[in-house]
């Protein structure tokens, strides 16, 4: 790469030690062909793949899937159940909806500070859903801890009457 050299200053008006025009023109233009460049770039996987490896390295990298069509760096703790009756008077349900009011600041303390719950409810399948997304980095810790106070609020959901099927799955979870 070839920087053009000025020892005297001919495209200013005066004379103290600013940079022509040209000098400046050929560094905007060397700097936009870089960005540009770096636009089309592998989106650094070997970077992203080390904080695979180790996500303390940087939990702000996302995992890729799909050859990298897709990531995440958030996962969820599903609990799942299905509950009997019509959504708007399900006795099954409201007891569940105790049993979350009980839980939620249980779960949210606990799980991660950037913890996010959502509820989910079916009325056709009759399923009842409390999905609990946390950070990546924060995730192997709540998963050391039994994803606490998952195995009591299940517990709990066992005890109501026409409550059934009771599961957990872990998945991803991003906002697209």
């Amino acid at each position: 790469l070839l920087v053009p050299q000025s020892t005297t200053n001919t495209n200013t008006t005066n004379n103290n030690n600013k940079p022509s025009i040209k000098m400046k023109t050929f560094f905007t233009l060397l700097l936009s062909i870089i960005a540009s460049a770096a636009a089309f770039a592998p989106h650094a996987f070997k970077q992203k793949n080390a904080a695979v490896r180790n996500p303390a390295v940087s939990p702000l990298f996302d995992v890729p899937l799909a050859n990298g069509a897709m990531s995440f760096n958030r996962v969820c703790r599903e609990w799942r159940c299905k509950y009997t009756g019509d959504k708007s008077d399900s006795a099954s349900l409201e007891a569940i909806s105790k049993v979350v009011d009980e839980y939620l600041p249980v779960l949210k303390s606990t799980a991660s500070a950037d913890a996010t719950v959502n509820r989910l409810v079916c009325g056709a399948c009759l399923d009842f859903k409390l999905m609990t997304t946390v950070p990546l980095a924060d995730f192997g810790p709540w998963e050391e801890n039994k994803f606490a106070p998952e195995e009591e609020f299940l517990a709990k959901l066992a005890e109501i009457d026409g409550v059934s099927q009771i599961e957990t799955q872990t998945i991803t979870n991003m906002v697209i």
